[in-house]
């Protein structure tokens, strides 16, 4: 099946549009600067923040400004809106399974920092919790359009929009979904500022991506979304063909939390399989988007990862991070539409602040204009190694009958008429493959941890929170219990998260300021860091993905493995849902009236290709 994309929609710091988007990079203009709206004591550090206000984002998407959403919803909304009306999308289309799938990594905390100090004694903002969870973030953009069939929630820190797309396509191909909508959406927050800041690596100047004397990131902030549909789908409603997502692999590093391996690994093998799945060879690919995020060690791991792959033949290389900052969850999406624009507009993105090679590592392009690219290559990179690349293939003689970018115009209808008229439906069931469930393990509490010592040394325990100790446990009890030393995927379900790192952060906020965080908290605190743990400890390369949609999280993991088990890429998939709870959360709960969860719940599930 051909995976045609016939709209896009971009917010971010260089542009609140494809038009402006494509004006800045031809231009050059940067969007990375002092902070404007993100209300952090750490001025000296540049951001890429998108120009709009919370109250003007909602006003142009018709909200009360005095509705509490989240910055992070408010941009996903945006986009999404523009990326339905560049695909044509309207109310004719209310018999189709449509789909939205999203990355993202800070959802509501931007809200939940806001008034953390004051839950403990008021109930006043209590309610703002439920604005928290990565899926929640989610359901409010897809309430907000009233079109989706079902959607859900991908959060593999940095890669969590490349995934978004490649889940996506995997539904089409399985006839799970008509259309998909897929992207990511991340607004900066305090929070994440001085979690990137506790782990050193934000550079006080504008970055330099690839350049000798690089120092780090700048942080970014905003949302982009794809519209993806089978190309008979595409022809039967006349839309406009942009490109096709010809290939796309993910594969884990394996590594290390934060750090990348010297030799790229895992960005190897993600891009091979990229390759391999669209049929082509290194040669064939005319522009490569680099993950390229200015940190001594990504640059220097991604060049490695390159040069194993390209050799001698090297094609133009830049990171577009020096326009945008690098918006984390968002990145692979925002940078799949850079990709886009660059295709149509034939011009290769100039890779901003480079000055001076970099000693064994690639040269980046400063720009070019006058290109043809039939083939290019964008890379997606998160922490515990969770690495992403997708291919897109230009699709000759197909320019989109809106030439001047989806722009959301004053003339275009708005959410509440087109695509508030669209129903509701459910999706009919699908059609699981057989399977085989090899072990199960469940571990209900605390006590049940100490066993931990069997499989890790005590100091290595020591740093470990509750769950991840009772995510690792179940895994390799499971494991052990079905006679399988290492799975050809991990598949990871949570809804909050290690929550004790994430409210251990936020307290230290609050009682000590934007002081050093401690950075363990923070790295634990990203949800993907429960599978990756589980891959580094036994030394997992492969399909590696976290789904975070409050209580269907588990569903969606089964889902995805099954379909792995059914297309033969997999002969062998562990499957966790893993959750916790502290007293506080517990009391938050208690005092909405919500279900009071259970301080810990951990299961494992081993799972075999019967076929």
């Amino acid at each position: 099946m051909n995976i045609a994309i016939t709209g896009e929609g971009i917010v971010s710091a260089i542009g609140t549009d494809k038009a402006a988007v494509l004006d800045a990079l031809r231009n050059r203009q940067t969007g990375i600067g002092a902070m404007r709206h993100l209300q952090s004591v750490h001025r000296e550090l540049p951001v890429g923040e998108v120009a709009l206000s919370n109250d003007e984002m909602k006003t142009l998407l018709g909200i009360d400004t005095g509705l509490e959403v989240s910055r992070t919803a408010l941009m996903g909304m945006l986009a999404v809106r523009q990326a339905l009306y560049d695909a044509g999308l309207s109310d004719s289309e209310s018999s189709l399974k449509i789909v939205l799938i999203s990355g993202t990594t800070v959802a509501g905390m931007d809200i939940t920092e806001r008034y953390f100090s004051d839950l403990r004694t008021s109930d006043e903002h209590l309610a703002c919790l439920h604005y928290h969870t990565c899926g929640d973030n989610t359901r409010q953009i897809a309430d907000y359009f009233g079109c989706f069939a079902t959607f859900t929630t991908v959060s593999t820190a940095c890669s969590s929009a490349a995934n978004a797309l490649i889940l996506g396509a995997e539904m089409l191909k399985a006839g799970e979904a008509d259309i998909v909508v897929a992207g990511g959406t991340e607004a900066l927050s305090v929070f994440h500022l001085n979690g990137f800041r506790s782990l050193m690596i934000l550079d006080k100047e504008r970055c330099r991506p690839f350049d000798d004397q690089r120092a780090g990131l700048n942080l970014g902030e905003g949302a982009a979304y794809v519209v993806m549909e089978p190309e008979t789908s595409a022809r039967r409603r006349q839309a406009s063909i942009h490109a096709f997502l010809t290939g796309y692999g993910n594969a884990c590093d394996a590594f290390h939390q934060t750090a990348s391996s010297a030799d790229g690994e895992g960005a190897y093998q993600a891009m091979n399989e990229a390759l391999s799945m669209a049929g082509l060879k290194p040669a064939d690919i005319d522009y490569v988007n680099a993950h390229g995020t200015g940190t001594p060690n990504n640059d220097q791991s991604e060049s490695m990862a390159l040069q194993r792959l390209f050799g001698n033949s090297m094609p133009p290389v830049s990171s577009t991070k020096g326009f945008t900052g690098h918006t984390t969850s968002a990145s692979g999406s925002i940078e799949a539409v850079i990709c886009l624009l660059a295709m149509h507009h034939g011009f290769i993105p100039a890779n901003l602040g480079w000055q001076h090679p970099m000693v064994s590592g690639i040269t980046p392009s400063m720009g070019m204009d006058g290109c043809q690219l039939h083939h290019v290559l964008c890379n997606s990179f998160g922490f515990g190694g969770n690495d992403s690349s997708l291919v897109f293939s230009r699709s000759e003689g197909c320019i989109s009958r809106r030439e001047e970018c989806g722009v959301w115009s004053e003339n275009t209808p708005a959410a509440g008429s087109a695509f508030g008229q669209i129903s509701l439906h459910t999706p009919p069931s699908t059609l699981l493959p057989p399977h085989s469930e090899l072990a199960r393990v469940e571990l209900t509490s605390v006590e049940e941890l100490s066993e931990i010592r069997a499989y890790v040394k005590p100091l290595e325990a020591r740093r470990m929170g509750k769950l991840m100790k009772a995510s690792l446990l179940s895994s390799l009890k499971a494991l052990s219990q079905a006679g399988v030393d290492c799975p050809d995927a991990i598949i990871t379900a949570t809804s909050l998260g290690c929550w004790e790192n994430t409210e251990a952060l936020l307290t230290q906020i609050e009682t000590e300021g934007e002081v050093m965080l401690s950075p363990t908290n923070f790295m634990q605190s990203t949800h993907n860091t429960i599978g990756s743990n589980i891959a580094i400890r036994l030394g997992c390369h492969g399909y590696n993905i976290t789904y975070t949609q409050c209580a269907q999280s588990l569903d969606w993991a089964l889902r995805d493995a099954r379909r792995l088990l059914a297309s033969g890429r997999c002969k062998t998939v562990l499957v966790g849902c893993h959750d916790e709870s502290t007293p506080l959360y517990r009391s938050f709960m208690e005092r909405m009236g919500d279900p009071v969860p259970p301080a810990i719940h951990s299961v494992a599930i081993v799972l075999k290709s019967e076929i």
